[in-house]
């Protein structure tokens, strides 16, 4: 499975190692008032799903970068790929 970097060009899976859903990056605000039902839902709550998911993948072997990586669960197909940095900071600053 080849995935898109968006700064180096297509690379092979294998110099990636998979953390699991992108939804990690919105992680709970720690001094909310419900921050401990925040927090368990963030941690044991994971979606299973069949079909288009987004998901977090770190480029081990590579330039060292996290990727969020939009992939077809059931084809395995790869739809695209974005830093997540740059996902950071459009979400901090509310930009589209």
């Amino acid at each position: 499975m080849l995935i898109p970097h968006p700064l180096l060009g297509p690379r092979d899976a294998q110099e990636f190692t998979y953390l699991g859903d992108a939804a990690l990056l919105d992680r709970p605000d720690g001094m909310a008032s419900d921050a401990l039902d925040a927090f368990n839902d963030y941690v044991y709550l994971r979606e299973n799903p069949a079909g288009v998911h987004r998901e977090l993948w770190f480029h081990e072997q590579g330039d060292r970068s996290w990727l969020v990586v939009t992939r077809n669960t059931v084809t395995h197909e790869i739809l695209g790929a974005e830093l997540a940095r740059d996902i950071a900071m459009r979400n901090k600053t509310g930009a589209p």
